[in-house]
């Protein structure tokens, strides 16, 4: 994840949940992408607040840094080393027929070249550690279409190299929408002071912004014709509380609106009590969270150093060894 803007309900109930659900399955790397944050300008003393602020909400989430490895992409040289790399073998084309691109650039006068180049860096992030599978969301799925397209013209140009990873492992966390727009997925970019709730927001807070949440003119739920701010808020509900289908019909069919978004804020305010709470508890022990971060690197390092000193010896650039 990008450390800009606030982590809000639909990246934990969408991914960070199931990053924990599965990390034990799995040999596990979670990367704060900070490289793919300066795509776009960031205040630099925020972004280093949001960094850590990331990372502790990572490990308060209950990513296990014991059994897993949490890191920041920039203490990794490797990453643009061998972005670079990769971007002398990527087909302009191929990064022009970027669906996220397009989009973010649309309403853009200077568009930066860091932006198109975005997935060809998160193809290094991916190939730099022979990953086999990659948890990402609907959202990404292009990128890693593009990291497996890139793996196989790098192998073919220049001998078996990088293992041609998944094209992801499926996600089974709730897909969140935007309280104000249901319509939208929720954001982290959206500025509406009602569009999301961060993970960090106080219960008041919580509770004010699922009441303004947007439903429609009907009485009350009917399971018949679910608007989709009914459907977003029945689904927030189901993602904390863990109910069936048949228990959040037999709950909330026919229950008035106003009385449905109290128990939404109240399932979510509970839901997010637990991290809230070590979250709090990671940020008050000094310098826990650099060194979760400093070991992370140490850890990665010699496997990202040795796919680069791989790569330039198939290339045929120089290499110290």
């Amino acid at each position: 994840m990008q450390p800009s803007g606030n982590l809000h309900i639909g990246n934990y109930l969408g991914a960070l949940k199931n990053w924990v659900a599965i990390q034990h399955d799995y040999e596990a790397i979670f990367c704060i992408v900070d490289l793919h944050a300066v795509t776009e300008y960031q205040d630099p003393a925020e972004l280093r607040s949001k960094i850590r602020e990331l990372a502790a909400l990572y490990l308060a989430a209950g990513i296990d840094s014991k059994v897993t490895t949490v890191m920041v992409q920039s203490a990794v040289p490797a990453h643009a080393e061998l972005a670079w790399m990769l971007t002398c073998v990527t087909p302009f084309g191929w990064l022009g027929r970027m669906t996220q691109f397009k989009v973010k650039s649309a309403d853009k006068e200077t568009v930066l070249d860091g932006l198109f180049q975005y997935p060809v860096l998160m193809a290094a992030d991916i190939l730099l550690y022979q990953a086999a599978v990659v948890p990402v969301g609907d959202d990404q799925t292009q990128h890693v279409e593009l990291t497996r397209d890139i793996a196989q013209r790098f192998n073919s140009l220049y001998g078996e190299t990088f293992v041609v990873p998944e094209t992801s492992l499926p996600m089974v966390g709730a897909r969140i929408m935007g309280l104000d727009d249901p319509t939208r997925k929720m954001s982290k970019s959206a500025t509406g002071a009602g569009h999301a709730i961060a993970l960090l927001d106080s219960p008041e807070v919580i509770r004010k912004k699922i009441m303004r949440a947007t439903t429609d003119s009907a009485p009350g739920v009917d399971f018949a014709v679910l608007s989709p701010g009914v459907e977003n808020l029945l689904s927030i509900h189901q993602a904390f509380t863990g109910w069936s289908s048949e228990q959040m019909r037999a709950h909330f069919a026919g229950m008035r609106y106003g009385d449905l978004k109290k128990q939404v804020a109240e399932a979510t305010v509970a839901g997010l009590d637990p991290l809230q709470r070590r979250y709090q508890e990671i940020v008050s022990e000094p310098g826990y969270v650099e060194r979760i971060l400093r070991e992370g690197a140490a850890r990665v390092e010699p496997v990202a150093d040795a796919t680069v000193e791989l790569v330039k010896r198939r290339m045929g650039l120089f290499t110290a060894s």
